[in-house]
């Protein structure tokens, strides 16, 4: 089988990037954690969040990870696909909403 550049094997190796910065990776990893630890919201809800932005953020290694940890914290088929769209929606309406400016450069202009 021919070696693409995403492979799924390397996700395992994430928690290596501290071999290259130690304190920053470690600060990193320290935080990242704490971010997902239950607050105010739940894990399960964190992973779902991150599963959204994972698409949105267009990360295969993130996707990968996101679709396992909102499967491991009980998160079914439709919950999931619908944290997705909500990511697509935000991404559309982002890049839409940016068009106001064009518009107003047009206006400016084309007067």
């Amino acid at each position: 089988m021919a070696k693409t550049y995403y492979d799924p094997a390397d996700l395992k190796k994430f928690g290596s990037i501290t071999e290259l910065q130690k304190v920053m990776g470690e600060k990193f990893f320290d935080w990242y954690g704490e971010v997902f630890k239950p607050g105010a919201l739940t894990a399960r809800e964190k992973a779902l969040i991150a599963l959204a932005v994972a698409h949105s953020e267009s990360c295969p290694y993130c996707i990968d990870a996101y679709t396992d940890a909102c499967m491991k914290k009980g998160a079914d088929e439709e919950q999931m696909m619908e944290a997705v769209h909500v990511a697509a929606a935000i991404k559309s309406g982002a890049t839409l909403v940016n068009s106001v400016q064009m518009k107003n450069q047009l206006e400016d202009k084309l007067m």
